[in-house]
């Protein structure tokens, strides 16, 4: 399957080309080659996916092997500690490279109605390249520290595509917010690979996530703080993860991140960037299992935590790109709490098999609903719901395939959110009940603020009256929006138990219906309370907004995380330590140097008539200084004969 590669280099490639010489292409020319250089990529991965899951991939006893279709050693420091770059093929990958090229092919094709006419057209379609590169390295590393690259290089590509408008100092700040909030998580995961590294002397995939590994038990019995040293490796690699998928507290950067155009930021949210956290906890998962579960345990409470958090804060959000944004945190924490709460082997292991499900399931109608969002700003010229209502007949396709989005991430069968949420319940149910209990909640909210969305967008304010008649998008950007709800509609069949499970060993999965019932009663009285205050224009969200009063206050201000923040910032970081350290600087490390070139300047002021150039000079300076060397040897020959 050496024509992998190709998956890997095309959208580098493309990169370079619409990077560097864009400028001379015709803008709609970029877009066309562009997308084109896509399509072949998800063509690739289609065959990859066919060839490895249906053909070579399963071994004779069942299990799901992996398969290196090239390495190649990069930098060696020892005989067995090397960083090799390469392309490895497994369940999880495999199913990756689908994920992303098709939901990349679909904002490609978007793009070309949605950008049409934006300054820097060719660029931004060169940063989708380098987004598209970089996540697609990431997922099939072959080893720790080549997706660590990866990872950095996908950070960047975010930097680049929030930053698109930079003559907005709004998306300015948002870049760099995301910019530092992930780069200050990933120095905890740089920390993690090398003390991971330093005891298993391996940055190998293979090695690390072997079951048997060596090294998990041999750095158990070394300790820190009480913990073991593996533990802390672990968790330090999750806070990486946490950062890129915005899990509490490092989840302020995400909602800030819509500054960017509407298209990337269904493919930060669908199916590149915030799901890198979920595929690293997925990746090292026998590490988590094996040698750290109460690390394991922990990330589960981070995601259940979050997802209730990030589902209350979305039902007050007014922003309709936001609203999605907080929706997005709540459905990877999903991911997150699901993968906390598995096992390894058969149905012990449903929360992991439940998580890669709802991965996959999330990245279509995620961009689904991102899309459309786009579809509707695209005609009113606004994000806000207030500007917004009665577009159900004005905007008929958004309109039909919104709603499609709505109901798969509600949880309403036979669509494809109801399968992966029922069964990441399952998982937790049956493992954590606290767990289950906020992931129970988190699934009622998201009916009724998804459906609040709904509500205000397409009904609520049927006598909006606007300045430009809204009207349906061109089919560049409509047809993307009925691939991705055919996608949304028939996803939930797949039969995922089949194909990626932890242990790679096929189990059979049914519908819980002890669980499945109580998730859809909740999400049917999550949509009911929606209608009954969003349907039409009423005073009743004001009366119970004004009910809840400080809590609907603290919760609109995203409970004041932002503030928080800048406080530990501003007061403490900026204030507390780094004045400290750069007044220890100025004044002593610099005062220190500053002595010493005024010592060496006042010296060579001194010396320097000795290299005048005259040889009068130099002929007197030699004259002195033999005189001196005979009348110093005279002396010292005296004393030791009087001494002798």
């Amino acid at each position: 399957m050496s024509y992998t590669l190709l998956i890997i280099v095309l959208p580098a490639i493309m990169f370079l080309i619409l990077g560097l010489g864009g400028k001379k292409m015709k803008p709609a020319f970029a877009g066309i080659l562009g997308t084109l250089s896509l399509s072949v990529i998800t063509v690739l991965s289609y065959m990859t996916a066919y060839e490895y899951f249906f053909k070579i991939g399963r071994s004779a006893e069942g299990a799901f092997g992996t398969i290196t279709a090239l390495n190649f050693e990069w930098l060696k420091f020892t005989d067995k500690l090397h960083i090799d770059l390469g392309i490895m093929l497994d369940p999880i990958s495999v199913m990756m490279l689908v994920v992303i090229t098709t939901v990349s092919l679909m904002v490609h094709i978007y793009s070309l109605g949605y950008m049409k006419g934006e300054r820097g057209f060719q660029r931004y379609y060169a940063f989708l390249s380098l987004f598209s590169f970089s996540m697609l390295g990431l997922v099939v590393a072959t080893n720790i520290f080549q997706m660590y690259i990866f990872w950095e290089l996908v950070g960047v590509s975010s930097y680049c595509l929030i930053s698109f408008y930079y003559t907005k100092p709004s998306a300015v700040a948002a870049s760099k917010k995301a910019f530092i909030v992930t780069r200050f998580a990933d120095l905890f995961f740089l920390i993690g690979i090398l003390i991971v590294s330093f005891y298993s002397e391996t940055f190998d995939f293979a090695t690390l996530t072997n079951p048997n590994a060596s090294f998990v038990q041999e750095t158990l019995g070394v300790s820190f703080l009480g913990f073991s040293v593996l533990s802390w490796a672990m968790m330090f690699i999750f806070i990486g993860g946490a950062g890129k998928s915005a899990m509490m507290p490092f989840h302020i950067w995400l909602p800030d991140a819509m500054e960017g155009p509407t298209p990337a930021s269904a493919l930060i949210h669908a199916a590149t960037m915030v799901v890198a956290g979920v595929f690293l906890v997925a990746r090292l998962f026998p590490v988590y299992l094996f040698g750290t579960p109460e690390v394991l345990e922990i990330i589960g409470y981070i995601g259940c935590i979050t997802s209730l958090f990030a589902a209350i804060v979305a039902c007050t959000q007014t922003d309709i790109k936001r609203v999605l944004a907080y929706s997005t945190i709540s459905q990877i924490a999903y991911m997150i709490t699901s993968l906390g709460v598995s096992g390894y082997a058969g149905h012990d292991g449903l929360g992991y098999m439940a998580s890669m499900f709802h991965l996959f399931t999330h990245a279509f109608f995620k961009a689904l609903l991102f899309l459309g969002a786009g579809a509707i700003i695209h005609a009113v010229h606004s994000n806000e719901m207030k500007d917004m209502g009665g577009l159900w007949k004005k905007l008929p396709i958004t309109h039909i395939t919104f709603l499609i989005a709505c109901l798969a991430i509600a949880g309403i069968p036979p669509f494809s959110g109801f399968f992966s949420k029922d069964e990441i319940l399952a998982a937790a149910f049956h493992t954590n009940k606290f767990m289950f209990t906020c992931l129970f909640l988190g699934a009622g909210l998201t009916a009724f603020y998804m459906f609040r969305l709904y509500y205000r967008i397409f009904h609520n304010g049927k006598d909006q009256h606007y300045h430009h008649e809204p009207h349906e998008a061109g089919l560049v950007m409509t047809i993307p929006l009925m691939i991705l709800a055919i996608f949304t509609v028939i996803g939930g069949f797949v039969p995922f138990a089949d194909l990626i499970t932890a242990d790679r060993l096929p189990f059979e999965a049914h519908i819980d219906w002890t669980i499945g019932g109580p998730s859809i009663l909740i999400a049917v009285i999550g949509i009911s309370i929606a209608t009954a205050m969003y349907f039409k224009k009423s005073e009743l969200p004001d009366k119970v907004a004004n009910g809840f009063n400080g809590f609907y206050r603290a919760a609109y201000r995203k409970f004041y995380f932002d503030e928080i923040w800048l406080f530990i910032t501003r007061k403490i970081i900026f204030n507390c330590i780094s004045r400290p350290i750069a007044w220890f600087d100025r004044h002593i490390v610099d005062a220190f140097m500053d002595g010493l070139a005024f010592v060496t300047n006042g010296a060579s002021n001194k010396i320097k008539g000795w290299q005048s150039g005259r040889i009068q000079s130099y002929a007197t300076t030699y004259l002195v200084g033999a005189l001196c060397f005979v009348f110093v040897f005279a002396a010292i020959c005296i004393v030791c004969f009087i001494c002798k």
